[in-house]
């Protein structure tokens, strides 16, 4: 099970860098996806990539635990879980990214194609883990009733 969770993770971070990397390329988000490494002194002296690629590690962990805590939660539609949560975890990044104050114009600043990569990452993820699951509960379930004696 632990293989699934990790090449769907490893997926799911690659498509979304590589998202975020397009958005940034064409001006889509007025944030810069690799600026964590200026603000925090990270990686000053490296070459970008390398904070793009610590950016894909990050996004990789924490899709790996998403993967492991959704496949538990397989009685709930995978797409209101993937729009509720991706949407939550897209605007909350974006808020704390443009620092904005709680009020009710600062969401005219979040970017609605992160969001919706964010959803798109988060659909992917917890539609596969749900299935996984249920596949696994099938292939242990008994052929027979359980009240029967063999």
């Amino acid at each position: 099970m632990l293989y699934l969770a990790f090449i769907t993770s490893l997926f799911g971070s690659i498509f979304l860098t590589a998202s975020i990397k397009m958005l940034s390329v064409f001006h889509f988000i007025d944030w810069n996806p690799i600026g964590f490494a200026k603000k925090y002194y990270l990686f000053e002296e490296s070459h970008p990539f390398i904070s793009w690629l610590f950016l894909a590690v990050v996004i990789f962990l924490i899709n790996f635990i998403i993967y492991l805590i959704m496949q538990y939660v397989h009685q709930v539609p995978a797409f209101i879980t993937s729009l509720v949560i991706g949407g939550l975890i897209a605007v909350i990044a974006e808020w704390f990214i443009y620092d904005l104050p709680a009020e009710l114009y600062s969401f005219k600043k979040l970017s609605i194609p992160f969001i919706v990569m964010v959803v798109i990452t988060a659909r992917f993820i917890f539609e596969t883990a749900s299935f996984h699951y249920q596949a696994q509960l099938e292939r242990n379930r008994l052929p027979y009733k359980e009240s029967v004696i063999k």
